[in-house]
């Protein structure tokens, strides 16, 4: 889908195509809910963004070189740090704000402080990657989660969790054998370890939640 200029007065929500991640999903995901988004692969299409979707799948490494080649991270430093435009990293780009992943060598874009583990889980029944539904449980109230029900549920396809240093930073928590930060946020700056755009109503509820309230 190329860039389309945005009518005057319209929000712009802008999901970054660095070459990594399922867009088209994400994209029909907020069109359900009648949310405008338009896939960005030039950095200075990121210009008119009102809010920034960063997905992401794959390995850590891969995902920085990726979003390097692209030339999209210092339009992203630019607008998401210099400009606070709002931004919801999904799975991989929840992992690449984050300072470091034990999956590689790179360091992270480091916007949170918060480091990326290999899930370890102590029960060998429990599988890697951490695949398929996972109930979520909010630790404080914040825009982009406070519509969701109690028994919110997310589908997750994972190898390696985020671990936030600074616990104020964690909206969510997920057990798979031992709990886990499955959403945080800082500032203006969101990631969940989820795909909401496969997450059917909970994550209609989330991405609406980010487009209108975050």
């Amino acid at each position: 889908m190329s860039w389309r200029l945005p009518e005057k007065g319209e929000d712009v929500l802008a999901i970054v195509d660095y070459g990594v991640g399922n867009l088209g999903s994400i994209r029909n995901m907020f069109k359900k809910i009648g949310v405008p988004a338009e896939i960005v692969t030039e950095p200075d299409q990121l210009a008119g963004a009102d809010k920034i979707v960063l997905p992401g799948v794959g390995a850590f490494d891969a995902g920085m070189r990726s979003l390097e080649r692209s030339g999209m991270r210092p339009a992203l430093v630019e607008y998401v740090h210099s400009r606070g435009v709002p931004i919801l990293g999904i799975c991989l780009g929840m992992q690449l704000m984050t300072r470091s992943s034990e999956e590689g060598v790179s360091p992270g874009l480091g916007w949170i402080d918060a480091d990326a583990m290999l899930i370890r889980p102590e029960n060998p029944d429990l599988k890697v990657p951490h695949m398929g539904w996972n109930l979520v449980r909010a630790t404080k109230s914040d825009p982009l989660i406070d519509t969701l029900p109690e028994e919110a549920r997310f589908y997750f396809v994972h190898s390696y969790q985020v671990r936030c240093n600074d616990l104020r930073d964690v909206l969510l928590e997920t057990t798979y054998g031992e709990g886990f930060h499955s959403a945080f946020r800082s500032g203006n700056i969101w990631g969940v370890q989820f795909h909401p755009e496969k997450s059917h109503k909970f994550g209609m509820a989330l991405l609406r939640n980010f487009a209108e309230r975050c």
